[in-house]
């Protein structure tokens, strides 16, 4: 089988780049490569490198990401999470491969207290969520087979993520003020490259499960829980912190005004990828201690 994975370098890309590598031979790609183009802004570019493979399977994890910066950049960003996964599902169509696509709980409207499902009415609040929606959109236009995950609140060991900045801030301050109001499940960049290694190979052998999927760790939390969870084991684990467990504030989404609107609701029921797939979606508490357990053993 070969594979050509787009956006190397991200979270969810480098993680990738390992749990695919027992399927097969993978072409990593990014932005900046030479060889092939691994450029999603460049449209023409992209499909041509398509041809050039010729792949069993593409797999994006590529997208512009930056949620504020979006509202900015809405043509860079519709170019990027919209336009560009429809030339590729345009292109897989034709060689007859699997898209494998990563979305998010951005496309609702955060309404209610409910976890989302696949079939939900979409309302996104914001530009990076419509761009997102417009890019399911077009990949099932395309009648390619396909594979879209919907997902939230992805974190990795690698780079920057919430915990290493909330460990950073309470080792720097007295005090911390923290967003309460958002409910979401942390979702480890690892644990969606190994979902999606396993679903590629469970669709080649049943492509009647090309399809929308919701995909995320199991559990709930706000920010200010996630926080919470994050400085109680750093505490535990003999990290000197400045900040008292008392002197952390649970705060309303209102306290930090952003360009963009956040929803408050990002639960994401996941019963259709577990049936589907013969997956269990362990807890967030399970991923993060995992990652903070590689995070206060290294250079973080």
């Amino acid at each position: 089988m070969k594979i050509l994975l787009l956006g190397k370098n991200g979270q969810v890309g480098w993680e990738l780049q390992r749990s695919l590598a027992p399927l097969g031979e993978v072409i990593a790609l990014a932005s900046d490569n030479l060889e092939y183009c691994g450029n999603l802004t460049d449209l023409a570019g992209l499909a041509e490198t398509v041809r050039a493979i010729a792949p069993d399977v593409i797999v994006n994890a590529a997208a512009h990401t930056a949620v504020d910066k979006t509202e900015s950049e809405a043509g860079l960003a519709r170019t990027i999470n919209a336009l560009a996964p429809g030339v590729l599902a345009e292109e897989a169509n034709r060689l007859n491969a699997w898209l494998i696509h990563y979305s998010t709980d951005y496309v609702f409207d955060g309404s209610g207290d409910q976890p989302w499902v696949e079939t939900d009415p979409v309302g996104p609040l914001s530009v990076y969520g419509a761009t997102k929606l417009e890019g399911e959109q077009l990949i099932r236009q395309s009648g390619c087979k396909h594979l879209i995950f919907r997902t939230s609140w992805v974190y990795g060991a690698r780079g920057g993520n919430f915990a290493k900045t909330m460990l950073r801030l309470a080792q720097e301050r007295d005090s911390l003020k923290v967003i309460d109001d958002q409910i979401g499940a942390p979702t480890g960049a690892d644990l969606l490259a190994d979902v999606t290694a396993h679903a590629i190979r469970a669709s080649r052998q049943h492509p009647e499960v090309s399809g929308l999927y919701h995909l995320t760790a199991s559990g709930e939390t706000s920010w200010y829980g996630h926080a919470s969870f994050v400085l109680d084991y750093a505490r535990r684990a003999g990290v000197a912190l400045k900040v008292a467990p008392d002197a952390i504030e649970a705060v309303p989404t209102s306290a930090f005004p952003t360009p963009a609107k956040r929803p408050h609701n990002s639960r994401l029921n996941t019963d259709k990828l577990q049936q589907s797939f013969g997956l269990y979606l362990p807890h967030w508490h399970a991923g993060v201690t995992r990652m903070l357990t590689e995070v206060l053993d290294g250079e973080w």
